[in-house]
């Protein structure tokens, strides 16, 4: 009863309309004043959920990716791929080019929606005008953009492993996300090179030399912040924190000094809508931090386990269910939020079934940011559909095979764990 009475006081919030981190709020203290728990020790935990110093982590790496997604980056980039791709004048070559810069632009912003609005800006037009269908170059855009979930910097790893309360570091949900990412990346192309030979999509073009090594150059400086923040934290040189604000400086300098294409009058509503972004994902995470702690103190976790225990002890068949839930919820609420409910009350679950807690945070979050691409919720899917000025209903008509090619990957990531845990443990983490 008790946990009923948080669930549907949850829900009651979400169908009235009230934001989501209030929602929680008031529900944690539904549930609260339920089991004659004090006040204050809800009030105690909102501030406590703040209160860590790897919280940093979040706003240094939101201001860099901003930093770098509207300050010319992602044209450059753009241009680099182009380079790669248009040597091998592959049929359909502009659609690998997109996905390679999106791959690119992953480890630099570690936001789906900034590398669909980034990437999409620059790409979708020009797809259009080669005479790819916009559908098609809006699909490619916001499929690509999953990448950026799980690859490093994701904020959603961080978000990930402040849930677990610190259990899983930073620094191995990072390696861990590399495989799965690339495997997505490279499994899109694949679909993209079927469509490109089948419709005969227009061949790359290659770019001559000197232009090609001035173009090169100048990608170079943003390919450099991948080095920063993979290769600083591996080699013990600064900590994911560290890396942020480094990521942040070097942003700054690249964009403000070398390529000067940003205005410094533009700079504080940039800051502005950087800190409207960290504002929210903290307020999100105090509440879900309130939430928890109820849930823990109804023995929500608990009972869990041992709800998924009497339906198989099998953890093949726990991990199909678990995709099936978190498929349908990501469908419904946003990546961020699920995030921080889910974690808490899944973790234990999982642990129990011999799931290690790095492997299944890479799942989670594929599962939900498969949802950011299908609606009534999904951010991305709209972002997608307004920069390639296109409606939804027609994205959904086209998306389907990318939809496939994503449950696939999945399934790999799912049942593969290998995938998610090689680097961790190749780095010792």
């Amino acid at each position: 009863m008790d946990i009923a009475v948080l669930l549907l006081s949850m829900c009651f919030f979400f169908a009235i309309g009230m934001p989501i981190a209030y929602a929680m709020a008031l529900s944690s203290l539904v549930g609260a004043l339920w089991i004659d728990l004090p006040v204050g020790a809800v009030m105690q935990q909102l501030a406590s959920g703040v209160g860590k110093v790897s919280m940093l982590t979040i706003p240094f790496f939101v201001l860099a990716g901003a930093i770098m997604a509207e300050g010319g980056m992602a044209r450059r980039l753009v241009d680099f791929a182009a380079v790669v791709v248009g040597f091998t004048r592959i049929r359909g070559g502009l659609s690998q080019v997109n996905i390679l810069a999106t791959t690119i632009m992953s480890g630099i912003s570690g936001s789906s929606v900034a590398d669909t609005s980034a990437i999409g800006s620059v790409m979708i037009p020009q797809m259009a005008a080669k005479g790819y269908p916009r559908v098609f170059a809006t699909n490619v855009t916001i499929s690509a953009s999953l990448q950026a979930i799980i690859v490093p910097p994701s904020h959603n790893s961080v978000i990930y492993s402040l849930a677990t309360g610190g259990v899983v570091s930073i620094t191995s949900l990072f390696l861990a996300g590399v495989l799965p990412g690339l495997l997505l990346g490279f499994s899109l192309m694949v679909l993209c090179l079927f469509y490109a030979y089948r419709d005969k999509h227009p061949k790359g073009e290659p770019v001559p030399i000197r232009q090609a090594v001035k173009m090169l150059g100048d990608a170079m400086w943003g390919i450099v912040t991948l080095a920063i923040v993979l290769g600083g934290i591996l080699t013990g040189v600064f900590t994911p924190i560290e890396a942020g604000a480094i990521a942040c400086v070097w942003a700054f300098f690249v964009t403000m000094f070398i390529y000067r294409d940003y205005k410094w009058s533009e700079l504080p509503l940039l800051v502005y809508k950087t800190l409207q972004t960290v504002a929210m994902v903290l307020t999100l995470v105090a509440t879900a931090s309130c939430f928890g702690y109820v849930a823990a103190l109804m023995q929500m976790p608990a009972k869990m386990t041992e709800f998924f225990v009497a339906i198989s002890s099998n953890k093949y068949v726990l991990l199909m269910w678990l995709n099936i839930m978190l498929l349908v919820l990501g469908t419904a609420l946003d990546l961020a939020p699920l995030v921080l409910i889910c974690t808490p009350i899944l973790l234990p679950v999982v642990k129990s079934f011999g799931i290690d807690p790095v492997h299944f945070g890479i799942v989670m979050l594929l599962n939900l940011g498969i949802g950011l691409l299908t609606p009534p919720v999904g951010t991305t899917l709209f972002v997608g559909c307004a920069i390639g000025k296109v409606s939804v209903n027609e994205v959904m008509r086209g998306i389907w095979p990318f939809y496939y090619v994503m449950f696939t990957v999945l399934m790999i990531v799912t049942y593969v764990p290998w995938l998610s845990l090689a680097l961790p443990r190749m780095f010792g983490f």
